[in-house]
């Protein structure tokens, strides 16, 4: 029998053993018998590495990229895919056998279809905690579901909202509020963004990118006041199935 030759996948980003990828990947692997796939993570001080990273990993066919590559990867690519193009962030990357690396954004796809099944005809507008790449993957989503949107930021721009400006008139007219931020990513679960958690009602959506731990301070907060919550897992699963079908082309 013929001996079939090895894939290498792996995730680039920066204090990253928590990761969800690499358990996800590797039991997918072992469940479809793909024993020639494998998958690693790359935890890298700089995006330099990156450079290394491909040259020193013969048959690497495919990497995701998490915090804080997903723009800082770009200059490194051969191409964009229309979305990351408009997104102007990677979460995933795809190496041709010529060695082209082309960029893709998976996140916006996961993102859109775990929020899809919890809209009501009210959730009309978003706020979105952040504004590094993650939130521009967010962004584009909303824009493709028709829901307008703002940011927030603890050093917003003119065309941001800070969070001392989050007043109740003002919270009262966005009913999606999405954190893309870290804060209260394992181990750091007793920090939240600073939010007055007592403006949250049952009318409000609360969205954590965040997975690990699987309820936030975030989302308890917003939970405790009627909200319905949601936490970044299924998002991670749909982005990452999207990602594996971009590397089977």
């Amino acid at each position: 029998m013929q001996k079939l030759k090895k894939k290498k996948f792996g995730l680039l980003g920066k204090n990253i053993s928590y990761s969800f990828s690499r358990k996800y990947f590797t039991e997918k692997f072992e469940k479809i018998g793909f024993d020639h796939y494998s998958y690693k993570n790359f935890d890298v001080e700089s995006i330099d590495d990156f450079k290394h990273i491909v040259a020193n990993n013969k048959n690497l066919k495919g990497v995701n990229v998490t915090i804080p590559y997903k723009e800082a990867v770009i200059p490194f690519l051969t191409a964009l895919s229309k979305n990351a193009k408009i997104i102007g962030a990677v979460n995933t990357i795809k190496i041709s056998k010529k060695g082209d690396l082309k960029g893709y954004n998976t996140d916006f796809h996961g993102f859109k279809k775990s929020l899809k099944p919890l809209l009501k005809k009210h959730h009309e507008k978003a706020l979105i905690l952040g504004t590094g790449g993650a939130s521009k993957a967010i962004a584009y989503a909303l824009r493709k579901l028709r829901i307008e949107y703002d940011f927030v930021s603890r050093t917003p721009s003119e065309y941001q909202f800070s969070y001392d400006e989050l007043t109740k008139d003002i919270f009262d007219d966005y009913q999606i509020v999405i954190n893309t931020t870290p804060i209260g990513t394992f181990p750091d679960v007793d920090n939240c963004p600073p939010l007055d958690y007592s403006l949250f009602t049952d009318k409000h959506i609360a969205y954590d990118l965040i997975y690990n731990p699987d309820e936030t301070k975030f989302l308890r907060l917003a939970k405790e006041k009627g909200a319905t919550v949601k936490n970044g897992y299924d998002m991670l699963v749909f982005q990452a199935e999207k990602a594996w079908e971009i590397w089977n082309k």
